[in-house]
């Protein structure tokens, strides 16, 4: 096997005869010399060809070459060519073009994935969300959570049944889980106490809009033994603290190309909690309009007000009423224990306390239309003890979309799922 290096790794080789492999990503010829710009999985790498090419963008390549000094190469290094393996020829009539600098607009990344995933600014967008999963999944791994990974074909939805996609199971009606609320609860209730699931997450609703997806990849969690919500809130700041350190250690570079930013650990211990009419009242100062709901800019003015009075872009809106919340928060009055988490204007994460006594939750079904048969197995986890607890899910994507700065929260799915795309 032939041994290669990546294209970052050339100033630890000068002078050396070393192997490069990776995509063309640039062409420039100058009479006698051509320059070529070879990307990888790494970053991009100049090299150097006496002649011409015979060989397009985008082709696959495998060159032998000694590595030269010159400051005007990326990272101060070149390669002068002095073999090349055509791997793969790529076709000259690229739908849009990898190497442009300037942005491609959203529909023909949209419309293009194969080609726009190889764009290095768009590919940047995943290793980073790659981060953020890892860096959730880490840290709750440190605080003794155990990983899960549940089915998404169900008979039955927790939430009531509404918003689910229909799926034909060998001549029976099953559904797309909207989330793994059902299974996280279960396992809390086996004795695991802790647990979380990154995985797929489906909702049958006809939006349009920059802040959804109709399949997203929900980071969920649940923990038991909870003395109330606000023992969540307490988790999940310090849960994101974690991975806002984890992406700027090693995104800096991807952070500056998008012009952005994460808040440190110390400025998310700072985020205030206030309940969902406090909440509304600071909207309506701010506007000078009554808020009757939070809707899109209320949350927007939320995160500025947090900004402003406590320095960091986020803010817990708790206490939401029970009409507003699924029929398993654990009620408080008319009110429920219960928050969502909003980052730079964008709700990012909804969890609370939920019910865990099999009589109050039986008195409960009906105030939602909703009974015992219906909800299938739900009911049992319930029936035999389970522990107070309680959990929330942040959505990856929209998390992803808010930290860079992304105009349409579609920019941060690999291949999005909405009401126009089931292709790729």
């Amino acid at each position: 096997m032939i041994e290669r290096i990546l294209t970052t790794e050339l100033a630890d080789h000068q002078g050396e005869e070393i192997h490069l492999a990776g995509w063309v990503h640039r062409i420039r010829e100058l009479g006698a010399v051509s320059f070529v710009l070879l990307r990888d999985r790494s970053g991009i790498a100049q090299l150097v060809y006496d002649g011409a090419v015979d060989f397009g963008n985008e082709t696959v390549v495998r060159v032998t070459g000694t590595v030269e000094a010159n400051e005007k190469a990326p990272g101060g290094f070149e390669l002068r060519v002095t073999a090349t393996d055509v791997l793969a020829a790529a076709a000259s009539d690229l739908p849009i073009a990898v190497n442009q600098e300037s942005e491609v607009g959203i529909d023909a990344l949209l419309d293009n994935p194969i080609v726009s995933l190889r764009i290095p600014r768009v590919r940047s967008i995943f290793a980073l969300q790659a981060t953020i999963a890892q860096a959730f999944a880490n840290h709750l791994r440190s605080q003794e959570f155990t990983e899960i990974k549940s089915s998404k074909l169900i008979g039955s939805g927790t939430e009531g049944g509404t918003g689910l996609f229909t799926v034909d199971y060998f001549g029976e009606r099953v559904y797309l889980a909207q989330s793994p609320q059902f299974y996280k609860q279960a396992m809390v209730a086996s004795g695991m106490e802790r647990v979380f699931e990154i995985g797929a997450a489906y909702r049958a609703e006809k939006h349009d809009t920059p802040r959804h997806l109709n399949e997203y990849v929900s980071l969920d969690v649940e923990m038991g033994f909870i003395a109330g919500h606000e023992d969540l809130m307490d988790l999940e700041v310090g849960l994101l603290g974690a991975i806002f350190e984890e992406v700027q250690e090693r995104h800096a570079d991807t952070l500056e190309r998008f012009g952005a930013s994460v808040p440190s650990a110390e400025q998310m211990q700072k985020t205030p909690r206030i309940d969902h009419e406090e909440a509304k009242g600071i909207i309506a100062d701010r506007t000078g309009k009554k808020a009757f709901e939070i809707n899109p800019e209320g949350e927007r003015e939320l995160c500025s007000w947090a900004l402003d009075e406590h320095g960091v872009e986020a803010v817990f809106v708790t206490a939401y009423p029970r009409k507003k919340r699924p029929f398993y928060t654990y009620p408080d009055g008319i009110k429920t224990k219960s928050f969502d988490l909003l980052f730079r204007g964008l709700e990012i994460t909804t969890g609370g306390q939920r019910i865990h006594e099999y009589d109050m939750l039986l008195e409960t079904l009906p105030k939602f239309g909703l009974t015992e048969e219906g909800l299938g197995d739900y009911c049992t986890i319930f029936k035999y003890g389970c522990p107070p607890h309680g959990g929330f899910a942040i959505g990856l994507e929209r998390l992803t979309q808010q930290i860079l700065g992304l105009s349409n929260v579609k920019e941060a799915s690999l291949f999005p799922r909405d009401r126009k795309r089931v292709r790729p």
